[in-house]
Parts: structure tokens; C-alpha cells; sequence
């Protein structure tokens, strides 16, 4: 039996998508606003519609508390608010700025992954509101993802139907043709299977697409969790071997490089020594764009290196500049930089917190002198 309770006609515009938590209803709506129900009655909350996205707002969901609820939007931002007063509580803008299409927090609400429409993916920390790991994929718009129950995989769906697999680090694990006319939606089931004859574990995933084909897949954690020992010893990129650097390469959306560095015994020593030079004349890649794109990321893998020898704890950073600071200060935002770093954002870019995207109260600076003697102890004792 069905029976139609309730009809809600509160938008402008044509609604996007729907979430439940347990006590609510979030619905998101072209009109670029965000509206919040109480499922007792159906009724408004006070504090809704939820107004700071500029554009379309395309996909809500809530986190398993129920406490937070993502948004995100063509304005090429994910919101984070807070559900028991509508208050924002970070935005989170794409590196790319392109049109964010899928977000998705993960099963305990510590990341959130967000697929934006020139196929570029974010796992961000939902706790500091920070970039955690970038990637993308090589074709379409993202329009579909979805986690593991557990936490340690999600996947990714394209509008060319490409089905792409991650682990919690943004290591492309796996990407193939899934549906030749783009897929739709993809989902996890949320008991696991187990072979009884070898033992082994696996999540059934479920993909639908445009060519009116849904397809179940077997996906097996058995040599991630077997993996995840083998990295621990090598966290270091120096150390790393080829399949490793694969990885890498298809995390950064590189994979059509994989054949080539492959073919040159590229492993993470080498990769961290290729210049301008050895990627033009040895490697034999033609295009400047992707030359200077590799460089770039290689320089950014060098410095996070550099950064996981060195021991510094990350407190000790500045989230602006990566690098120890010298003169931290405290931001009306209650994060710390350092003060040349901050001075420099606050002339050159609009007044927002680095770290969460909202507008600045004040643009007043305080030392942070407790951080800074932390610092220098710690200096005292490493450069011994």
C-alpha cells in the first residue's frame, strides 16, 4: 500500500535532490536555496532556507549524525552547515573552481568527498575544514559517488561512464568503462559477503547509467587491507616502487602516463629526480602543459616528503605556506599563520579565512606567543 502524506512546494525552482536524517528532511533546488523539514509534521524549520550558495545548488546530503548537512553547488563550492541553527559553518571551494555536481560524507563523518564537473575530486577533513586530497579523473563530469560502509574505499561515477575506485588516501585503485552512456548513481550494499571456501571479504556495488543498464559489481578489501601494512613502511615517496608511483600518477589524474613511466622503471627515487629536461628528452613527453603539470606535482610530492622526514608536527605549520612559522599569529577565524603569510592574504585576496572560506570578523592579528615558544623548544631540541 502507498499513500501520499505530504506535498512540499516551498521552492522557486526545480529540486535537485533530497536527504533524510533521522529527525529531518533537507531538499536542495536550482533557486539555490537549501530547505530543512521536521519529519514529525512536515514543517519548516525556522532557520530555513539555508541562502549563501550564488548558483544552482545541485546535491545535499547529511552526515550520519545528522549534525551537518554538505551542500554544493555550480558555484563551484561545498557548504558544510550546521542543521540545529542553519548556520554555515565552512565553505569549501573547489581548486579548480569548477561547478561541484556530488558530495558525500564518509561513514564516520570525518571526510567528505566532492566530484565536481571537470572530473576533479576532493577528500576533505570535515574537523579542520581542510584540503586533505585532490584527484580526477580523465573524462566527464563526476555526478555519482559513494563510500564503503567501512570507510576505506569510495567510488566515483563519470558522465562517461567511467567507474573509478579510491582509498582513503585518494589512491586510484581501479577505473574502467562502466556504462557507455554515462552513469547516474552508484551505491554500496551495506552487509559485506564472505566466500566461504577462500575466506575472503567483499562489498557488492550497484551502478546505473544512461544506457538503461544497472550492474553489480564484487569489490574485495583483502589486498588493501594486506597494502595497508606495506605502506606504513613506505610513506616515504623515496622509498616508493613502480606500482606505487602508478598509483600516484593516477591519483593526480595522470594515468595516461602510466605506461610510459612504467616503460622507464620510474620508482619514487627517480620520480622525485625528473626535471623539465629528462620529461621532454628521456620520457619523450611532448606537451608543455603536461610537462609543467607533472613538475608541479612533483614539487608539491617533494615538499610533503620534505615535510614527513623533517618529523615537524602539523600544528607547527602554516596552512598557508606549508613551511614552519616563524611569527605565528592568531586570525579572527581562531586558526594560526604566519604573520607575513596572512598579511599577504589579507591584501591580495578577498577577506576570507583560509581555512574555512567564510568572511573574516576582523582582520586583526595576534601573536600567538605560546605557539611560537612551543616552537622553539621544539627547534632546540630537533637541531641538536
Amino acid at each position: 500500500m502507498v499513500k501520499l502524506i505530504h506535498t512540499l512546494a516551498d521552492h522557486g525552482d526545480d529540486v535537485n535532490c533530497c536527504a533524510f536524517s533521522s529527525s529531518l528532511l533537507a531538499t536542495c533546488s536550482l533557486d539555490k536555496t537549501i530547505r530543512l523539514y521536521s519529519l514529525s509534521d512536515f514543517t519548516e524549520l525556522p532557520h530555513s532556507p539555508l541562502k549563501l550558495h550564488t548558483y544552482a545548488v545541485h546535491c545535499c546530503c547529511f552526515s550520519p549524525s545528522g549534525h551537518i548537512l554538505a551542500s554544493c553547488s555550480t558555484d563551484g563550492t561545498t557548504v558544510l552547515w550546521n542543521t540545529q541553527n542553519g548556520e554555515p559553518l565552512a565553505v569549501m571551494e573547489q581548486p579548480s573552481g569548477s561547478p561541484v555536481r556530488v558530495c558525500q560524507f564518509s561513514p564516520d563523518s570525518t571526510c567528505l568527498v566532492s566530484g565536481a564537473a571537470d572530473g576533479t575530486v576532493v577528500l576533505w577533513n570535515t574537523q579542520s575544514y581542510k584540503l586533505y586530497r585532490c584527484g580526477s579523473v580523465k573524462d566527464g563530469s563526476l555526478v555519482a559517488c559513494a563510500f564503503s560502509p567501512d570507510g576505506n574505499l569510495f567510488v566515483t561515477g563519470s558522465s562517461c561512464g567511467d567507474l573509478t575506485v579510491w582509498d582513503d588516501k585518494m589512491r586510484c585503485l581501479h577505473s574502467e568503462k562502466a556504462h557507455d552512456l554515462g552513469i547516474t548513481c552508484c551505491d554500496f550494499s551495506s552487509q559485506p559477503v564472505s566466500d566461504g571456501e577462500q575466506g575472503l571479504q567483499y562489498f557488492r556495488l550497484a551502478s546505473c547509467g544512461q544506457d538503461c543498464q544497472i550492474k553489480i559489481w564484487v569489490v574485495s578489501f583483502t589486498h588493501i587491507l594486506a597494502r595497508s601494512t606495506e605502506d606504513e613502511a613506505k610513506q616515504f615517496p623515496e622509498d616508493w616502487s613502480e606500482d606505487d608511483v602508478s598509483v600516484w600518477l593516477c591519483a593526480q589524474g595522470l594515468n595516461d602516463l602510466v605506461g610510459i613511466f612504467k616503460m622507464n622503471n620510474i620508482d619514487g627515487r627517480e620520480l622525485l629526480n625528473l626535471t623539465k629536461e629528462s620529461l621532454a628528452d628521456d620520457l619523450k613527453i611532448e606537451s608543455l602543459g603536461l610537462r609543467s603539470k607533472v613538475l608541479r606535482k612533483i614539487e608539491e610530492l617533494r615538499t610533503e616528503a620534505k615535510t614527513l622526514s623533517s618529523g615537524i608536527p602539523d600544528e607547527f605549520l602554516c596552512p598557508i605556506t606549508r613551511e614552519l612559522m616563524k611569527d605565528p599569529v592568531i586570525a579572527s577565524d581562531g586558526y594560526s599563520y604566519e604573520k607575513e603569510a596572512m598579511e599577504n592574504w589579507i591584501s591580495k585576496k578577498k577577506r576570507t579565512s583560509p581555512m574555512t572560506n567564510l568572511v573574516l570578523p576582523s582582520v586583526v592579528l595576534t601573536p600567538n606567543r605560546t605557539l611560537k615558544m612551543a616552537i622553539s623548544r621544539w627547534l632546540e631540541t630537533h637541531q641538536k
